[in-house]
């Protein structure tokens, strides 16, 4: 049976793939982090601030690489090769690319199905279908294991990852418009605020999967048909 190996692939300025570079072991754990930026407007007489969304902020992902070259000797012998050999590809990938003037864009993979993300639509999330697009934020190189002549042989790369979108696909992922459901409002209240038409009210009601138009929820979310 093979087993599905994590990859770095480097994307082309037109986000088409590159080169790819498997790690040696697959991690035994990754993070994914993900912040919303909001602002607290004070009000007098108010036990508390009002909560104001500012902006949702990028996603990052941390894992640690493991890399061993030990199998090909730890002494002198003539097989021997350091474990940079390895590392140093993965530590390319937060140098500057003369082509783009910037570090490359990659795309962090693993398997063909289930990746952190892909279960949710378009509109939920900024993510993936079958990986994590970014750019190499930090890597931490960790030298554990030297042959007798001093030269590396076992390595730890703590990598961090800040999530990657282009405005193009920021712009369409906003297309979707979405209203904040108020106290005593009605769907075609909301058609009319939205449409100028009223009579959309059903068109509404459809699109969001709503069976009592009279029974909306305070502080619920419609989506809004194109």
């Amino acid at each position: 049976m093979s087993f599905a190996r994590a990859r770095f692939t480097r994307l082309n300025a037109d986000l088409s793939p590159g080169p790819s570079l498997e790690v040696q072991y697959n991690p035994t754990e990754f993070t994914f982090n993900k912040t919303v930026q909001y602002a607290e407007i004070g009000i007098p007489g108010l036990d508390m601030p009002v909560q104001q969304f500012v902006r949702g902020g990028a996603e990052t992902v941390s894992l640690d690489l493991f890399f061993d070259t030990t199998e090909f000797g730890m002494g002198d012998d003539a097989g021997m090769k350091p474990v940079t050999l390895l590392t140093d590809q993965f530590y390319q990938l937060i140098r500057i690319d003369p082509t783009l003037k910037a570090p490359p864009i990659c795309l962090f993979s693993w398997g063909d199905e289930g990746f952190p993300g892909s279960n949710l639509r378009r509109g939920d999330t900024q993510l993936r279908e079958h990986g994590f697009r970014c750019l190499v934020e930090n890597v931490t190189q960790k030298f554990t294991l030297f042959s007798p002549r001093g030269v590396p042989l076992r390595a730890t790369l703590t990598v961090k990852l800040r999530e990657y979108q282009t405005l193009t696909d920021l712009v369409a992922a906003t297309e979707e418009q979405v209203v904040l459901i108020e106290e005593g409002v009605t769907l075609d209240e909301v058609a009319n605020r939205a449409f100028n038409d009223p009579g959309r009210w059903r068109e509404i009601a459809e699109f969001n999967n709503i069976d009592d138009p009279l029974a909306l929820t305070p502080g619920s979310i419609l989506n809004l048909p194109g």
